[in-house]
């Protein structure tokens, strides 16, 4: 006869799954958002050189950084908006574990300083937002240096700097896809740590894109002070460029005296 508890445990981990996965849901508007800032750099270039032939490099690169300057309060709101998502749905994550942790510990996340981890989740957004359009006058230099010093034609170097805006949209979507998983991993432990968690379980979207390097993470337990490298870059689960992975924190038995949720984030079988 079958265990009539395993089913029940085993559904209540994918729920648990599937909560602290829903944060990243808050990465369809801010990609939305970073994609339109793609697309303006790419109607700046343009403008500069309507009949694909760029006259004057150097003013094309004045007004991208003048761009990315002037894109501080506007970098603002969509990083807040973002971060503050993140943060609710998080909350949303935790509280719906109540029945398992028990009040105590339900008020005891309720009120961890996620204030600090918010604050620096928007100072490093903010900058990267700015960063898109410094990149690209970046490589409008480059691009403009290399056809004086290296003699590569003109139409090569035009057709280069014409992608400007297609190589901003690709780093606009990798920021989107990493920061918002940053964001979801660092407010997770933040409430974490508070309630006295000091390891969390590595999960994997189980999918054919996971990388090797993070396929062999999946329910391992990492302590939250020493996160681990993978190819050759450190970093907790969601936190590392494109990853897709995250954290399900290990809460200490002594302060979740129901036995089922300890069961539910410990490593499967």
């Amino acid at each position: 006869m079958s265990d009539p508890v395993q089913p029940t445990l085993k559904q209540l981990r994918k729920e648990a799954r599937e909560r602290f996965l829903a944060g990243r849901r808050a990465e369809t508007q801010y990609a939305a958002n970073l994609r339109a800032l793609a697309r303006q750099i790419d109607t700046i270039v343009r403008g500069f050189a309507p009949d694909g032939v760029l006259a004057d490099p150097t003013a094309l690169i004045q007004t991208l950084q003048k761009y990315a300057e002037a894109l501080g309060p506007w970098a603002q709101s969509v990083a807040w908006r973002m971060v503050v998502d993140v943060s609710k749905r998080d909350a949303v994550a935790w509280s719906k574990h109540g029945k398992m942790i028990g009040r105590s510990l339900q008020r005891e996340i309720a009120s961890a300083p996620t204030g600090d981890a918010m604050r620096k989740a928007l100072v490093r957004q903010v900058q990267l937002i700015k960063s898109i359009p410094r990149d690209a006058a970046e490589r409008v230099q480059l691009l403009t240096l290399e056809a004086i010093t290296k003699g590569v034609r003109a139409s090569e170097i035009a057709a280069e700097i014409m992608r400007s805006g297609e190589v901003s949209k690709s780093r606009a979507m990798l920021i989107a896809r990493t920061e918002v998983s940053r964001t979801a991993t660092a407010l997770t432990q933040a409430r974490a740590e508070f309630v006295g968690s000091t390891h969390y379980v590595w999960r994997t979207s189980k999918d054919g894109d996971v990388r090797p390097s993070h396929k062999a993470m999946e329910g391992q337990a990492v302590a939250w002070n020493d996160p681990p490298v993978l190819d050759n870059l450190r970093g907790h689960a969601g936190e590392l460029p494109n990853c897709r992975c995250f954290p399900e924190p290990i809460l200490p038995e002594a302060s979740a005296p129901r036995r089922p949720f300890a069961q539910l984030l410990a490593k499967p079988g």
